[in-house]
């Protein structure tokens, strides 16, 4: 006889309460874990929001009271009162702005800058303490899912992403993150690898400004902060968050660049940061220099079992031009070749 298939009860999706509930017992987990309950943060003689004040004045020069409490989305009456306690305990000083005698200028004295220092250094202790006990995998997932939480929560805010040039270390980060990602995503070899490394390799040695360009997106940080190297006042950027290249075309055949013919090569987006539009941001900087450059079309080639990007091509204009099997990198491939005549 046949039996009739149990039946299986579909699974109910979370509601908003337990999606909520979720998110708090989070909180309750990495407060308590962090230590942030405690009255005194890190064994000192100062409040977690005493602590998050001297940090944004040490990393912020030129932050108004106003500002500051923007920042730190506190009552303007509460920050008033953290604030005198500071400035009574000689940690913080205020001065009028030369360029607006209305606007009152905060910054940490130098008693404010070496109390902070001890706080600096327990919070990367502590940090370190946390991730020791991971494995190198398992850091890599838990620094992903904490970027990730704050992309997510962070995806409205306007201007949150920019692009920028590259800066010394960059290539290297280039390098690591697309042998790391097509490795875990993909199962690519070390021969992938040395091909990036190559390619990032010539970027530097060959580079033609006038033709040739590379852009970093990564999430604004702050709006001024002073460079360790030089003192100079320069945007601050967090983590990178992708990656894209154009080149002149080259025929590999005679080794001599095509005219009028642009290379896409290297795009990359975190994974945490998937979803915010950085990959089309990226792709239409391409675009953009091109035109500007002269060119007449952009090249790229890909794979076919990178979805995602190809779809992002075909919604930039690209078209599929050619498309081979091939094995590389340790696995059997589809590669494919996409023009956009500009």
């Amino acid at each position: 006889m046949n039996q009739a298939a149990p039946q299986v009860a579909p699974v109910a999706k979370p509601t908003a309460s337990n999606r909520a509930a979720t998110l708090r017992a989070f909180n309750r987990f990495y407060t308590r874990r962090i230590g942030v309950l405690q009255d005194r943060l890190l064994e000192s003689s100062f409040s977690l929001p005493e602590s998050r004040v001297l940090w944004e004045l040490a990393h912020t020069p030129g932050l108004t009271a106003s500002g500051l409490a923007e920042a730190l989305q506190l009552d303007a009456g509460y920050l008033s009162r953290l604030l005198a306690s500071l400035r009574d305990r000689k940690l913080l000083k205020a001065e009028r702005a030369a360029h607006d005698g209305r606007q009152t200028l905060l910054s940490l004295t130098p008693s404010g800058q070496r109390a902070l220092a001890p706080l600096e250094q327990r919070a990367q202790a502590q940090m370190g303490a946390l991730l020791a006990p991971l494995t190198e995998g398992e850091q890599q997932e838990l620094l992903y899912a904490a970027q990730r939480i704050e992309s997510l929560l962070d995806r409205h805010q306007k201007g949150a992403v920019r692009l920028r040039g590259l800066r010394p270390g960059d290539v290297g980060w280039m390098i690591s993150r697309h042998a790391a990602l097509y490795a875990q995503e993909y199962g690519w070899d070390g021969r992938f690898e040395a091909m990036v490394a190559r390619i990032g390799a010539d970027y530097i040695d060959h580079l033609d400004p006038r033709r040739e360009c590379a852009w970093i997106a990564e999430r604004v940080a702050a709006p001024l902060t002073t460079t360790q190297a030089n003192g100079e006042m320069t945007d601050a950027g967090g983590p990178p968050l992708g990656c894209v290249f154009l080149v002149q075309a080259q025929d590999e055949t005679r080794g001599q660049p095509e005219p009028g013919v642009a290379q896409l090569r290297l795009l990359i987006v975190e994974p945490a940061a998937r979803g915010l539009g950085i990959g089309k941001q990226l792709v239409g900087e391409c675009t953009r220099f091109a035109r500007e450059a002269g060119y007449e079309r952009i090249r790229l080639w890909t794979n076919s079992i990178l979805t995602a990007a190809r779809t992002l091509y075909a919604q930039a204009g690209y078209q599929l031009i050619a498309s081979e099997p091939h094995e590389s990198f340790g696995q059997r491939l589809v590669g494919e070749t996409w023009e956009l005549r500009l």
